[in-house]
């Protein structure tokens, strides 16, 4: 049967979703964790629920094409945009862990390993020259499983569960290094938007350190002054390089404007939040309180550009729901 149909136009609108599809819960997600961040808590609770809504849809579509275009399935889960996959789960995960939520956020932490390293592999062994930005979502990925890990380990004071975090952390880190001389830099310039994940990698990593910092205490201790003193220093770097991604990343977009809607925008929101999010972390983790209000100011840029991509997004809805039967543009997997 296929998996479109013409009486059935969202039907076939949204069989044509990308992987990279993903990354819309990924940036709606990391837009509420910031908003909770800084008691913004009413508006973080209804990205939450606008990012499960479409976890949800992404979940139904990917075991849909798991039963019925096996074929399909197999291709797009080897595209580096399938691992946002991953990192979403994990970014849910998080904010549900902020609400007490452990249970939900535990199982959310285990469907992610469970799904991680077969993905990873699939994706590195498809890696060529010149990459586009996507090529970062296995750093995104495997640093999103510290950031849960560690987030569950502090809430639960589980000692191994921090110390897998940090082993983690440091495999994201290296696998930054390995996207880096892959990553095609002309994407700067011309990318349609995941160029932008060359960044929000590293400010998840940064997340990652602080959030790994924020599990020891004194009950555990987890660390000791001395490499207390290397995460903490560590982080700091990651956040600074983030923030010169963010602004080497703006100062392109100024130059050469790229105003359409793409759905690979979704990847240029969740850097930008991911970016507000790790400032603001750093600043309460590892007491560096004038990042707080850099923080705040990228969050609201966050959000502005993320209602910018909605909107876009739901033109391109409307305008496929209104197009005659076999009239849908085709999207390759990404």
């Amino acid at each position: 049967m296929p998996a479109t149909s013409p009486r059935s136009p969202f039907r076939s609108w949204w069989a044509q979703r990308p992987p990279t599809a993903g990354a819309a819960v990924l940036a709606t997600g990391i837009v509420s964790v910031g908003l909770h961040l800084t008691g913004y808590e009413v508006l973080s609770r209804i990205a939450l629920a606008l990012a499960c809504a479409a976890w949800l849809g992404l979940a139904a579509d990917f075991a849909v094409r798991l039963l019925r275009e096996r074929g399909r399935w197999l291709a797009e889960a080897a595209t580096p945009g399938a691992l946002t996959a991953v990192a979403a789960t994990t970014v849910l995960g998080t904010r549900f862990s902020a609400l007490g939520w452990q249970i939900l956020a535990e199982a959310l932490l285990a469907l992610a390993v469970l799904v991680w390293p077969w993905l990873l592999v699939l994706v590195m062994g498809n890696w060529g020259r010149r990459m586009p930005g996507a090529v970062f979502l296995g750093c995104v990925a495997t640093q999103g499983l510290a950031v849960l890990a560690a987030t569950l380990a502090a809430a639960e004071e589980t000692a191994w569960l921090a110390h897998a975090a940090l082993v983690v952390f440091g495999l994201g880190l290296v696998l930054y290094g390995f996207a880096l001389a892959r990553f095609d830099l002309r994407q700067i310039a011309e990318g349609a938007g995941d160029h932008w994940v060359a960044g929000g990698a590293l400010a998840i990593s940064a997340l990652a350190g602080s959030t790994l910092s924020a599990a020891d205490s004194a009950r555990l201790y987890l660390w000791n002054e001395d490499d207390s003193g290397v995460l903490r220093t560590v982080t700091l770097a990651l956040v600074t390089l983030d923030v010169c991604w963010y602004a080497v990343l703006l100062l392109a977009e100024l130059g050469r404007p790229r105003l359409r809607y793409e759905v690979l925008r979704w990847s240029t929101v969740f850097p930008m939040g991911m970016t507000a999010t790790a400032m603001l972390s750093v600043a309460a983790v590892l007491d560096v309180p004038w990042l707080r209000t850099p923080g705040e100011v990228l969050l609201w840029i966050s959000v502005a550009v993320w209602l910018a991509v909605a909107a876009g997004a739901a033109a391109e809805a409307r305008a496929a729901l209104k197009a005659p039967p076999g009239a849908l543009r085709s999207t390759a997997p990404r």
